[in-house]
This record gives C-alpha cells, structure tokens and sequence, in this order.
C-alpha cells in the first residue's frame, strides 16, 4: 500500500524524555511526586497522567502531604472535567488525570506557561496500548507549543509482571533504591510488550 507521510501544521518541538525505571512501584510514586515539586517551584503546568482512579488517589494524598495544590479528574463528570482540563495549561497548573479525563478537550497554555517551558506531561505507567500513550504524550506540545513527557515505570507495573518481570529484577538488586534509572533494553520490551498484547 502506497503511504504518503502528512507532516503537522506546526513543528513538534516537544521534548519526549526517556523513561526512568524503578524496581517498585512505591519508589515510582516517590520519584513522580519528587520530579512534580521540582518542576512546579519555576511555574511550569504539569499533567499527570494516571491508567487508574487508584493511582490517582495515591498521587493526589502524597502531593497533598508535600503542599501542592492540584486538581484530580477521573472521568465522574465529563463537562466539569472538560474544563478543569482545558485550565491545565495554566501557570502553576497541577492536574491528575486518568486516561478517560478531559479527552478530546485542548489544552491551551498562556504565555508564561510557554516561557517556563509548556506543559510537562508525565505518564504513571505504560499503558498495554502504545496508542494511549501516544495520545497523553500529545497533550503537551500541540500545535507547535512547548511541552516535554516523561513516563516513569515499575517492575512491578502489570504491563512488565504480564511479560516478566522478575528477570529484570537482578539487575536492581545491586542499585539504591532511590537511584533513577532509565534502562534502554527494559523500555525497548515495553514497545514489543505493547505490540504483543495487540
């Protein structure tokens, strides 16, 4: 079949982080709640994009503890969310949301949101779709805007326990707990994971 490539209106210019792997998923939450106080001290919106109601809960008590203000979303009430979602792009912004959230609602930034760098987008888990992954990453960086993603993983996220991942296991065993470790193999699985559950 003949494809022809149709570029974007405006160049991408978002920045899509590699993922940082954590051999838990207690150790992921603490890394995420860490990269989240790190980012909002300059201002910059973030959006935590959540695969479940229950993660959404958890990030939201722990950002609760450490003084972030923040707005949750789990798809109970689509046109309230809707614009809670279309605000997340707003200086300051802290939103959780799961996947379902504020879907099909644009995110606007405002111009200060653009110069401390667009909206920061960060993923709580691979999702067994690369498709929804794609499309969280998307909500950062539209129409030529600046954004970075981020996708923070767990050996212990279903995704990798679905395809093992008790053999990645001893490669940790010999790191701090707290050491963040972005590992190229175990994220190159994750996209052949993702492609076989398909």
């Amino acid at each position: 079949m003949y494809v022809i490539h149709i570029p974007t209106n405006r160049p991408i210019i978002r920045k899509d982080l590699n993922d940082s792997v954590y051999k838990t998923k207690a150790e992921k939450y603490a890394a995420i709640v860490k990269r989240v106080r790190k980012i909002h001290k300059k201002g910059q919106p973030i959006l935590v994009g959540t695969e479940t109601i229950e993660v959404s809960e958890i990030l939201s008590e722990m950002l609760l503890k450490k003084g972030i203000a923040h707005n949750v979303l789990n798809a109970k009430n689509p046109e309230m969310e809707a614009a809670i979602v279309a605000k997340a792009g707003q200086f300051g912004a802290v939103t959780i949301a799961t996947n379902m959230a504020g879907r099909g609602t644009d995110i606007k930034l405002d111009s200060r949101s653009k110069e401390a760098g667009g909206l920061y987008v960060i993923g709580t888990e691979r999702s067994e779709s690369r498709r929804v992954d794609n499309q969280l990453r998307g909500r950062s960086g539209r129409q030529g805007d600046p954004g970075v993603s981020k996708f923070f993983i767990s050996l212990e996220d279903d995704l990798l326990r679905l395809f093992g991942s008790e053999k990645y296991i001893s490669i940790f065993e010999n790191l701090p707990g707290y050491l963040v470790f972005s590992v190229c193999r175990i994220v190159g699985h994750v996209h052949i994971f993702q492609f076989s559950v398909h």
